[in-house]
């Protein structure tokens, strides 16, 4: 492979490279050179870092001065799934709450009938589409959860078109088993549930971590328990849906279990936000899903970040409560409703979201994978600022570049 010189870099955004994910005061913190250059070799960077002549390569790329990053890291996705249910906007639109769609058929339900129906190659091209959105804004390292089966067949076939995908594309993946994300029409929840901790051992085999929805109506914080402590028995890492509408302390049990994130947390206790600062689970927030259905509580990002907690951000890209493949999208709204700074946002897309799936990913240090992104934007701030658009200029992967938008030139 040959080498590559990134040179004219406007400024280069690093994100602390640690064992850990940064919490509390350290999410602030971010390190940006300007006048930068990066220098790649095998697919792995060399150099990065202020302007110099020490180093040749066969290839030179000009950046004209745009900034540059580590690739973005989108730690919650739901991005295998048939159907898709715009008809529930109309819904949203005259209040009928979440829950409430739910109990008619509709929500993750009406998803797991189109799911079933789709055929192993329909849901690769689906899914393809979304993660090739994905990457032309910027992310190349992705969790992909099932969720949409909810039986033996289809959970492990939403797995398998998970696997298939992470090998069609240039993107690092984690895949998540998510059977227990909702109640079959007319099941018992706790036979199902069963069934569910059933099919860990075989689900192991396809996936990284094991997810659970804790929530009113679903799985109790006593049946997310069990199953958690069944996954865990099996050497799977757990995750958990928790707190997003109620406060039943799906955060707490999280942090009890180890698991290596919990997401939502709309409604965490101020408990369990504290509980943060002495645990390495990471907080992964989705304001996209609370701006999508229309609520004004947003989870509490200033609380648990001022607590000493590690937080990150994803897109929960899923066809029902938040419909989009805009991780920068996400960037803004936590700019705008989770009071967070620029330098958090950048943090929690990177290093944090790369910890919140066990990726080694989202920093740009010497002999890191090259996934890097040029910024057509003047400096790190101006791109949560500037929301709705693809501020993704050139992506490269692993020192390739595989994504340049088209026709456009870089700001001067």
């Amino acid at each position: 492979m040959n080498d590559t010189i990134i040179r004219n870099i406007g400024a280069l955004i690093l994100p602390k490279k640690s064992d850990r994910p940064l919490k509390g005061k350290e999410m602030d913190e971010l390190e940006i050179i300007e006048g930068a250059m990066i220098v790649i070799k095998d697919g792995q960077v060399v150099y990065r870092g202020a302007a110099t002549d020490e180093y040749e390569a066969s290839e030179e790329l000009d950046a004209s001065g745009m900034i540059a990053s580590p690739a973005l890291v989108d730690p919650h996705t739901h991005v295998v799934h048939g159907g898709s249910r715009e008809h529930e906007m109309s819904l949203k639109r005259q209040g009928v709450d979440y829950l409430t769609i739910l109990e008619q058929g509709g929500g993750i339900l009406n998803t797991v009938e189109q799911t079933r129906k789709a055929t192993h190659q329909q849901l690769v091209d689906k899914a393809s589409k979304s993660i090739t959105r994905m990457i032309q804004h910027g992310v190349l390292a992705v969790e992909s959860k099932s969720g949409y089966g909810l039986d033996r067949e289809n959970e492990l076939k939403q797995l398998k078109v998970s696997r298939e995908i992470s090998e069609k594309f240039p993107v690092t993946m984690r895949h998540t088993f998510l059977g227990p994300h909702a109640i079959p029409k007319g099941a018992d929840g706790d036979a199902f549930l069963d069934d569910m901790i059933n099919l860990l051992e075989e689900a192991k085999d396809y996936a990284d971590f094991a997810d659970i929805f804790c929530e009113t109506g679903v799985f109790t914080i006593e049946q997310s328990r069990k199953y958690m402590e069944a996954a865990n028995a099996l050497g799977m890492r757990v995750k958990i849906h928790a707190d997003e509408i109620d406060p039943l302390g799906g955060l707490e049990l999280a942090i009890e279990q180890n698991a290596i994130s919990a997401d939502h947390l709309v409604a965490a206790s101020e408990a369990g936000k504290k509980m943060l600062a002495d645990t390495d689970t990471v907080a992964v927030l989705l304001p996209g899903t609370t701006f999508y259905l229309g609520k004004d509580q947003f989870a509490d990002a200033r609380g648990m970040i001022e607590n000493g907690g590690a937080i990150s951000l994803a897109t929960d890209y899923n066809p029902g409560s938040c419909v989009t493949d805009n991780l920068q999208m996400i960037m803004a709204i936590a700019s705008l409703k989770l009071k967070m700074t620029p330098n958090e946002i950048w943090n929690a897309v990177t290093v944090n979201a790369a910890h919140a799936i066990d990726v080694d990913k989202g920093t740009l240090e010497a002999g890191d994978q090259a996934d890097i992104v040029l910024w057509d934007a003047p400096n790190h701030e101006y791109i949560p600022y500037h929301y709705g658009v693809n501020h993704a200029h050139t992506v490269i992967a692993r020192g390739q570049v595989i994504y340049r938008q088209p026709g456009l030139e870089p700001i001067r």
